[in-house]
C-alpha cells in the first residue's frame, strides 16, 4: 500500500495548496547520481568518520610511466562532494623532464592497491604503476592529512597488485596478487599488525583458495571471506588461459584454517574487480568482469553467514536506477548507504575518454577488442531511506517547484543532482 505524503509547497502548476505524494513501500532505493567526481580505475577507497578516501587509480590519458605523488580525493557522504585533498607534505619537487623528486613519505601514483582504516588512520599497501609494483607500507593521517612510510618489520609480503587486504582486530590481513618479482599469481596469507608493524607469513591449514588476483576480501567477525578473481590455466602463473572461481572461501583468523563456505541459493557466477562490502552482518558483491564470457556485470548479491545462502539483490529501484554494469569501481558502506563510484565498462559511441586498460588487458593490435570508458559518478543506494529522504526523491523525481521550502531541504535537493567539479563531463572527448 502507497504511502500519502502532503508536502506544503507551491507545486508546479502554481497552485498554492498542499501538494500530495504517494510514496511507495520503503525498501532499498537509489537516491543520488552526480558526475564530475574523481574519475578513477583501480582506486581504493575506505571511510573514516562520515567521509570517504579514495587513493589514486588508473585514467585512461594519464602518464604513470614515471613517478609523480597519489592524488586523494576525499567525499562528504553528507553532502556528496567530493574535494582534492592537499597534504602538507604531498607536494613534490619537479624534476624535468623525467617527472618528480620522489619524497620517501609519499607514495607515487599508482592502481591496483589496497587501503584499510584503524582508528583515524589509513594504511596503503602494494599497488604498481607502468614501472613495476611496489611493496612499501604508507600511512595517511586523517587528522593532519600527512604522509608516513613505516619502517615495517618481519617478513615482509612482495611487492604486488590486485591483492586483498582487510583488518581483524589490530591485524591487517592480505591476501593474493599478482607478485611482481615471482611473475606469478599469489595465494598466501601475510598479517601486519597494527600496533608493532611488524608482518608475519600466515602459515595455514586446510584448502586455500587457488592462486589469483582482482578478488574481493570481506571481514565478518573473526573470518575473512574471499571471493572470485582470476586466476589462470597454467595456475600458479599468467597465459591468459583466465579462470574464474565462484566458490567462497573463509578463513578462520583464530585457527588460520581455510574453509569452504557452504553456500546455497542464488550464487554468483565468478568474476573478477567487482566490489564487496559488509552490510549488517552480510557480504555483498556488486559488478565485475568476466574475461572468458566478455561480460561485464551489474548485478549485486548478498551472502548470509547464518543461512550460509546467497541471493540476488534487486536494485532497479529508486529515482536515478542503478550504475551500469561495471568492473575496477569502489563500493564503500557508511551507516545505511552504499557509496558506488568510478570503474570503467564497455564504451557507447558518443562517450570520450576512452583507451586501453592498465597492464596486459587491452590488446592495440586487436580491432575486435572492446573499448571502455572511464567512470567519474557517484552513485547512492539508501538501504533504509527515511521518510524525508523518500520525500526528497519524490520532488525531484515530479520537479515540483521548490522555493517555497526551507532552505536547508533546497540545499540537501541540490547536493542530490548537482554534478561535482573535479573532473571533466563523461562526454568530453579530449
Amino acid at each position: 500500500m502507497a504511502l500519502e505524503v502532503r508536502l506544503q509547497m507551491v507545486c508546479k502548476r502554481g497552485l498554492c495548496a498542499g501538494c500530495v505524494v504517494l510514496l511507495e513501500p520503503s525498501g532499498h532505493k537509489w537516491i543520488v547520481k552526480v558526475e564530475g567526481g574523481p574519475r578513477r580505475v583501480n582506486h581504493a577507497a575506505v571511510k573514516v568518520g562520515e567521509s570517504i578516501y579514495s587513493f589514486g587509480g588508473f585514467c585512461t590519458g594519464e602518464d604513470y610511466t614515471s613517478l609523480r605523488p597519489i592524488d586523494v580525493s576525499v567525499l562528504d557522504t553528507c553532502t556528496f562532494r567530493w574535494t582534492l585533498v592537499e597534504s602538507p607534505n604531498h607536494s613534490w619537487e619537479v624534476l624535468r623532464p623525467n617527472g618528480y623528486i620522489l619524497k620517501k613519505d609519499v607514495p607515487f601514483q599508482r592502481y591496483g592497491h589496497t587501503v584499510v582504516a584503524y582508528e583515524n588512520d589509513i594504511y596503503l599497501f602494494g599497488g604498481r604503476n607502468d614501472q613495476g609494483a611496489c611493496n612499501k607500507l604508507y600511512k595517511f593521517s586523517t587528522t593532519d592529512l600527512k604522509w608516513t612510510l613505516i619502517r615495517a618489520t618481519g617478513c615482509i609480503p612482495g611487492a604486488r597488485d590486485g591483492h586483498s587486504a582487510c583488518v581483524i582486530g589490530n591485524r591487517m590481513y592480505v591476501f593474493g596478487g599478482f607478485e611482481e618479482q615471482a611473475d606469478r599469481f599469489s595465494n598466501d596469507v601475510y598479517a601486519l599488525d597494527l600496533w608493532t608493524f611488524k608482518w608475519e607469513y600466515v602459515c595455514t591449514q586446510g584448502v586455500p583458495p587457488s592462486h589469483r588476483d582482482f578478488h574481493s576480501a570481506c571481514a565478518i567477525y573473526n573470518r575473512m571471506y574471499i571471493f572470485g578473481g582470476r586466476g589462470d590455466m597454467d595456475n600458479p602463473y599468467h597465459s591468459s588461459r583466465d579462470t574464474y572461481c565462484n566458490r567462497l572461501t573463509y578463513l578462520d583468523t583464530e585457527t588460520s584454517r581455510w574453509h569452504f563456505a557452504r553456500a546455497l541459493g542464488d550464487v554468483p557466477t565468478g568474476r573478477r574487480s567487482h566490489s564487496s562490502f559488509v552490510y549488517r552482518g552480510e557480504m555483498y558483491i556488486f559488478g565485475g568482469y568476466d574475461s572468458v564470457k566478455k561480460k561485464h556485470y551489474g548485478t549485486m548479491h548478498c551472502y548470509d553467514p547464518v543461512s550460509e545462502r546467497w541471493r540476488e539483490i534487486p536494485i532497479n529501484v529508486g529515482r536515478t536506477g542503478p550504475p551500469c554494469a561495471r568492473r575496477r569501481h569502489a563500493s564503500v558502506i557508511v551507516e545505511d548507504r552504499l557509496f558506488v563510484f568510478g570503474g570503467t565498462s564497455p564504451s557507447k559511441p558518443s562517450e570520450g575518454v576512452i583507451g586501453k586498460m592498465p597492464n596486459d588487458e587491452y590488446d592495440d593490435t586487436n580491432p575486435m577488442q572492446e573499448k571502455l570508458v572511464d567512470h567519474n559518478d557517484l552513485y547512492v543506494l539508501d538501504f533504509r531511506p527515511t521518510l524525508v529522504t523518500l520525500c526528497l526523491s519524490k520532488v525531484i523525481e515530479a520537479s515540483l517547484n521548490q522555493r517555497d521550502l526551507p532552505i536547508s531541504l533546497q540545499l540537501r535537493l541540490r547536493d542530490m543532482v548537482v554534478s561535482n567539479q573535479l573532473s571533466r563531463p563523461i562526454d568530453y572527448a579530449g
